[in-house]
């Protein structure tokens, strides 16, 4: 077995949801799913039994929650990282998992690149939010208000800071010019700011950009 492999423990109280990331996370070279778990406990007795580098946690479980299964796994395998993996955002859940010891907080309906790119980063030892995340921590941390940006919103912001032109991330898209303008606008008006740059950094700023 390489030494880059990375070892997954899937947790989720849902079979069919476990089935379609074992299948997604079994296609890559580099990860390899070891094992599943449908409750915290179980999920706390299939890390210690593996030792593997992720576990992927849902939140939401009959038999144990993923929060308190987080914190037992950080305490007996502090090796493993937890990558919760939810459909759930609210600032209290996030907050709990963070605490507990999460290296990372998505929601489900992350795209497949990001997960894959979650995993991995978590396999490192590197923490990832979801930006939607990252920008609600940030707001406990500045104890103010963050701006509330779009799923597209942020997508657009996103192609300005690879530097492309309204043309070009209608492109990229899917969209008209004249719809990247729109959302431009309604971004600049959120952020408080007047142009393109000051949009992107004020946006990292905030934690809204990965």
């Amino acid at each position: 077995m390489s030494d880059d492999l990375i070892k997954i423990i899937l947790v989720d109280d849902h079979p069919v949801v476990r089935e379609g990331l074992r299948g997604m996370l079994n296609a890559e070279p580099d990860l390899d799913v070891v094992a599943e778990a449908a409750s915290g406990p179980e999920a706390l007795a299939m890390t210690l039994a593996h030792r593997p580098q992720v576990v992927l946690m849902d939140l939401r479980m009959p038999g144990g929650d993923g929060v308190a299964a987080t914190a037992r796994i950080r305490a007996e395998c502090p090796d493993s990282r937890v990558v919760v993996l939810t459909t759930y955002e609210t600032d209290s859940d996030i907050l709990r998992a963070v605490e507990a010891g999460a290296s990372g907080y998505l929601l489900k309906d992350t795209s497949r690149v990001d997960l894959l790119h979650a995993i991995r980063a978590a396999g490192r030892g590197e923490t990832v939010l979801t930006p939607s995340v990252a920008a609600k921590l940030f707001s406990r941390v500045r104890g103010g208000q963050v701006p509330s940006l779009s799923a597209r919103e942020v997508e657009v912001l996103r192609q300005v800071k690879r530097g492309l032109s309204n043309g070009e991330i209608g492109k990229e898209l899917f969209i008209s010019e004249a719809t990247v303008k729109t959302h431009l606008l309604r971004v600049f008006t959120k952020l408080d700011v007047s142009d393109r740059t000051a949009a992107v950094t004020t946006a990292m700023e905030y934690g809204l950009l990965d």
